[in-house]
């Protein structure tokens, strides 16, 4: 029994047919049917990574992040430092800070995050 359009059903399409242009089938490249490639997009600039990075890692842990306490370009796109409270205390010096290190894309997409470091707000740095 055929489907009816009717029923909300898509007809078949017969399997001894080429694929789609634009769509490369077994055995064919992309070039072949005329697939072009999508042109290398520029990188975002430093501040616009830097809300990308604390943006993207607040939909992920879901906490707002206090500060991006570090940022540097790489070869693929930008690499962030970005300081997220995980536990609040009293008194705030307390507080149990993690620094998360973010890896965005050229266009400023998140492709990996990590948790580097976790360190009570009034916790200082020592000189090496």
């Amino acid at each position: 029994m055929v489907p009816d359009k009717e029923d909300g059903a898509r007809p078949r399409r017969p399997a001894h047919t080429d694929p789609p242009t634009g769509r490369a089938g077994p055995g064919r490249t992309r070039r072949e049917v005329g697939e072009t490639r999508r042109p290398p997009q520029r990188r975002v600039s430093a501040p616009q990574a830097m809300r990308y990075a604390a943006q993207q890692l607040t939909e992920l842990l879901g906490r707002t992040p206090e500060s991006v306490s570090a940022l540097k370009p790489i070869e693929d796109g930008w690499q962030a430092d970005v300081e997220v409270v995980e536990l609040e205390r009293v008194p705030e010096t307390t507080s149990v800070i993690a620094s998360y290190r973010v890896t965005l894309d050229k266009e400023g997409e998140l492709m990996a995050y990590e948790r580097i470091r976790r360190y009570t707000r009034g916790q200082i740095d020592r000189s090496t």
